[in-house]
């Protein structure tokens, strides 16, 4: 399925990812994944959050820049290899990964995948005719 996440641009300085995740906090936003990358001198976290447009819109009312990005994701059997499977299957079709993060779904028999790809339509038919579950 494909996902709404939320990428926001963090100055990379002490506090300032505490000052994003009290905003988001304290305006019932709730966080179901993230990933956070670091350059010398900014951040990009990238959130899958209950209401990503909501989200968006209070960070920029406090001049946080930020945007919609779509994603797929995917639930994997929690299990060695079930990775592999998947990006395997996007390879064979030429489908290229930009960038993934995964998280435990509310089950430790599940984990959930969250991927980034050139072409997300295609991968999430890809990924869906080789019978792997989206998440919602």
């Amino acid at each position: 399925m494909i996902l709404k996440q939320l990428t926001v641009f963090v100055e990379n300085k002490a506090g300032y990812l505490a000052e994003i995740t009290e905003l988001l906090a304290e305006n019932s936003v709730d966080l179901k994944a993230l990933s956070i990358a670091d350059t010398k001198d900014f951040g990009i976290l990238r959130l899958i959050v209950n209401d990503p447009d909501y989200a968006l819109a209070v960070l920029n009312k406090k001049g946080v820049l930020g945007k919609i990005t779509e994603v797929v994701g995917i639930q994997l059997e929690n299990r060695t290899g079930a990775l592999d499977k998947a990006l395997s299957v996007l390879a064979k079709n030429g489908v290229n990964v930009e960038y993934l993060y995964a998280f435990l779904a509310g089950t430790p028999n599940f984990a959930h995948v969250v991927i980034k790809a050139t072409d997300n339509a295609l991968a999430e038919k890809i990924l869906k005719d080789a019978g792997f579950k989206s998440i919602n």
